[in-house]
């Protein structure tokens, strides 16, 4: 108990407040300097955005290019700083950093010849941003598997598809990606029609649709351009009619679902038959048609011919 009090004596109280109040200080400081660069991102973010939209780009895919790259600045800048803050309180604790330096070096290069796959994570990530090949807010198909992408960093991307599953893909294992929704989205559509109809007046019927599709006051500010390619193939038991509506971003499926729903009831009203399945039966040049009759017995008088 002595030895303790006279250690306590000999500690130099002032000193060892002034450094615990320097290390506070370094704290409060990073705080504040994280919080200010955070602002100062949302604020070049806005900004950017306003930009872009000036030039002519889509606001929706503004927001979603330049959300992306501010996330993962905020996110390399943060964690930088925090190093750096790191570093100072050990200074001023006494650790000698230079060994400690050349240590996190040797371990680094060591972890690097283990890590290889985390490595490659992040150089595909980061090529990926910078090629602007994906952002948050896309649609996409990774390796076969479709959704909403909801993150995205130097070493992730995470999709949820339309069942709500999540998927993360480490960005290094990514070896196909289509971007659905990148500047433009389209809906492709075949109609089908009977062959007894006329296509041209059929055509000039979807036509119809189609401008009263642009004309809506919800969806018409959605369609950017809409084509009718014409008749595309001769199935079984349909002519099909093939074309495109372009939207922008995220809104193929809502205009596509309204011009099916527009077009069926425009085929009812003028009696366009929409064809289902059926097969014709065909002997050959010489034989001739024959009736097929289909007698239905009661069962009563079925019962007395069998007995």
């Amino acid at each position: 108990m002595e030895k303790l009090i006279q250690s306590l004596q000999g500690v130099n109280w002032i000193d060892l407040g002034l450094e615990a109040a320097k290390i506070v200080l370094i704290l409060v400081v990073a705080w504040i300097v994280i919080k200010i660069i955070k602002r100062s991102l949302k604020s070049v973010e806005k900004r950017m955005v306003q930009n872009r939209v000036m030039e002519g780009e889509i606001a929706t895919d503004s927001s979603k290019r330049v959300q992306t790259l501010m996330n993962l600045t905020s996110q390399g800048v943060t964690i930088l700083l925090w190093a750096v803050v790191i570093l100072m309180v050990l200074t001023q604790i006494g650790v000698e950093i230079g060994p400690l330096l050349a240590g996190a070096g040797i371990l680094g290069l060591a972890v690097g010849f283990g890590a290889q796959n985390l490595v490659k994570d992040v150089i595909s990530g980061f090529f990926m941003i910078l090629e602007d090949q994906i952002r948050v807010g896309d649609v996409a198909i990774l390796n076969g598997t479709g959704g909403l992408v909801e993150k995205m960093n130097f070493r992730v991307t995470v999709l949820r598809d339309l069942s709500g599953t999540v998927h993360v893909f480490p960005n290094g294992s990514i070896t196909t990606l289509s971007n659905m929704t990148n500047e433009w989205s389209a809906y492709v559509f075949n109609v089908g029609v009977a062959y007894k109809e006329n296509t041209d007046q059929v055509t000039e019927v979807i036509q119809e649709v189609l401008e009263g599709l642009k004309k809506d006051e919800t969806l018409g500010s959605s369609i950017l351009e809409t084509e009718i390619f014409g008749v595309d193939g001769l199935g079984d038991s349909a002519v099909t009619i093939k074309g495109r509506i372009k939207t922008i971003p995220l809104k193929q499926w809502a205009v596509g679902r309204e011009f099916l729903r527009r077009v069926k009831l425009e085929f009812d009203a003028r009696d366009i038959e929409i064809p289902f399945p059926h097969q014709t039966l065909y002997f050959g040049e010489a034989s001739k048609p024959f009736e097929l009759q289909v007698m239905e017995k009661i069962s009563q008088k079925a019962k007395g011919v069998d007995s």
